[in-house]
């Protein structure tokens, strides 16, 4: 597919509050217009002067002109500007409202491919970055350019040496420009690189805080973030260094149009091909073409940042969607779930190397392996969190590439290891499960799930904010509140990454109750680490390198696959241990409370 230009995308922006934008930019000139009569109301009055007119209130009358041009200038630069903001404002929030709903449309694995410091640099710094482009330059550079093109057009009807002649500035600043902007080619996107890696840096040196401060590596974590700041200025730096003295140039020579127009002029009444009147209106009429050009060429500088701002953005807007249909033309029938073949590759490397299974209503699955062995990855699949490279799945009996990812998403609840809890009240994490529900429904989940009574404990009850990523609460909090989320969803298909991991001894029976009375009547679909909660299940899939070595009952695979049964073993020794230590805990506990 060929790639759209910057100057098709910021149309398309602007386009978003057209009638805004041609507003502005309407303004725009017509207040560079006001602008340019006093020189022209000037001109004027040198003749008259010149042809001896003394009339004291023809030229109270000429300045009077000028004080409401200037007048009329402010004022149509303000509303200008108002529009132009008013509209960018609102064209740069609809533009992070697509980026995120982007996000939730396009495959898993390629969100994953950028973490989230260069996101949260794009969503936020480089959207703003915008705001120049869209609010300033389409209206103020558009309407700068506009009138000395005209201007100059007149000048060659007074005549044609002398307008030409302004161009002897602009030839030799856009020279300047030129060796400019050669010199800048590939520095601005270095100096994004560096400020994404420094993001990416600052965010990894915030999360890792504990860690860092538990293993005593402040010091060598800290100097990484050092060097990534370091080398964040001297890109900006080096650039400028490169490029300040051409752009010096460039504004120096751009608007100097008297560089041209006085020694020509003076040779062309010298000679008597021009009259002293006319020189003299071509003089002050190259004098207004000053100020427009300094303004247009001031953004010389966000015009050449133009593309690389644009394409980050936009970069993610073209990225491939997850085909589904708007609608829903044929209904599943149950929540039966098979994949046929199904292979899958990660940045070119295959994980899945043809998956066939079955998965029947009603019933308990379990995915066991070896960490890496692709468990995690055919969930994800089955959640459409990613696209299959090769094959078919299909729920129901319909393709769920033939099924709206809305409605497929609404069939299936999702518990993950480490399951997301938003930066708002426990109530509201809880209600993300569905959509409008009454407080009623969702304190009812939540006592369903078992985690009413410590929720009741908290600061503000169900009104706690749990803070970024849930880090106000302990692991298994966490893990309990996403349960009743997803018991507040009800959907037929539940899948389970190890539901328990984050809860500690005491809780763990609870979390399994919790468990249990989610998946009843429901197609349920565990990934387990400890095998003995999913030995009762209806079917357990082996899965080993991305194939599936065995399936059947917890019985028929301790006869069957080696695998199983040395992993089976292994979970059983542990166990054991496990015993053994709190046997030891516990008659240590006793010895000293006799002490």
């Amino acid at each position: 597919m060929k790639k759209r230009s910057t100057i098709s995308w910021v149309l398309e922006f602007a386009g978003r509050k057209k009638s805004f934008y041609l507003g502005s930019v309407l303004l725009a000139v017509l207040g560079v217009a006001a602008s340019f009569m006093p020189y022209l109301f000037i001109a004027d009055m040198v003749g008259e002067l010149l042809s001896g007119n003394k009339d004291f209130n023809y030229y109270l009358k000429m300045v009077i002109l000028m004080g409401v041009c200037w007048i009329l200038r402010i004022t149509l630069h303000s509303i200008s500007t108002t529009l132009s903001h008013v509209a960018t404002f609102n064209v740069l929030g609809g533009i992070r409202k697509q980026l995120c709903k982007k996000l939730s449309t396009i495959p898993l694995g390629a969100v994953l491919d950028d973490n989230s410091g260069t996101y949260k640099n794009i969503i936020v710094e480089r959207v703003d970055s915008m705001e120049t482009t869209l609010a300033h330059i389409v209206p103020e550079f558009t309407a700068n350019i506009l009138l000395p093109v005209v201007i100059f057009i007149y000048l060659l009807t007074i005549d044609w040496k002398v307008g030409l002649a302004n161009l002897i500035s602009a030839v030799i600043g856009l020279l300047f420009a030129a060796v400019m902007m050669a010199k800048s080619q590939g520095e601005f996107e270095v100096t994004v690189q560096k400020t994404k890696y420094l993001n990416d840096t600052a965010v990894e040196y915030i999360n890792g805080i504990e860690v860092i401060k538990a293993f005593g590596k402040t010091g060598s974590s800290y100097e990484k973030f050092v060097v990534a700041a370091r080398e964040g200025a001297d890109c900006f730096i080096k650039w400028m260094r490169k490029c300040i003295w051409w752009q010096a140039g460039t504004l120096s020579f751009m608007p100097a149009t008297f560089l041209g127009v006085l020694p020509i002029g003076l040779l062309l009444v010298q000679s008597g091909s021009l009259s002293a009147e006319s020189f003299i209106t071509c003089v002050i009429l190259s004098a207004g073409l000053i100020t427009p050009l300094v303004v247009a060429f001031s953004y010389m500088d966000d015009i050449m940042k133009m593309q690389t701002i644009f394409g980050e953005v936009t970069e993610i807007i073209e990225r491939p969607d997850m085909i589904r249909p708007a609608e829903l033309d044929k209904t599943p029938i149950g929540s039966d779930i098979e994949l046929k073949n199904v292979k899958f590759s990660y940045k070119d490397k295959e994980i899945l190397h043809g998956i066939n299974m079955e998965i029947k209503q009603g019933e308990v699955n379990a995915f066991v392996g070896p960490s890496g062995s692709g468990k995690s990855t055919i969930a994800r699949l089955i959640d459409s969190l990613w696209d299959v490279g090769q094959g078919q799945i299909t729920y129901g009996g319909v393709d769920i590439k033939d099924i709206p990812l809305e409605y497929y998403t609404s069939q299936i609840a999702y518990v993950a290891q480490d399951n997301y809890l938003f930066d708002m009240t426990v109530k509201e994490n809880i209600r993300l499960g569905k959509s409008g529900a009454t407080d009623e429904e969702v304190i009812n989940a939540a006592k369903a799930s078992g985690c009413h009574e410590f929720i009741l404990g908290l600061e503000n009850g169900y009104d706690t904010v749990v803070g970024g990523a849930g880090g106000h609460l302990s692991g298994g909090e966490r893990q309990r509140i996403c349960i009743a989320r997803a018991m507040l969803k009800n959907a037929p298909v539940v899948i389970l990454d190890e539901a328990t991991a984050y809860t500690d001894p005491e809780n763990e029976a609870l979390v399994q109750s919790s468990v249990a009375k989610l998946v009843q009547g429901k197609t349920l679909i565990v990934i387990a680490h400890r095998l003995s909660t999913i030995k009762d299940a209806d079917k357990i899939f082996v899965i080993n390198d991305g194939n599936i070595e065995a399936s059947g009952t917890h019985t028929e695979l301790l006869g069957k696959c080696n695998l199983y049964k040395n992993m089976w073993e292994a979970h059983t020794m542990a166990k054991d241990n496990d015993s053994t230590d709190d046997e030891v805990k516990a008659i240590v506990r006793k010895e000293a409370v006799n002490a």
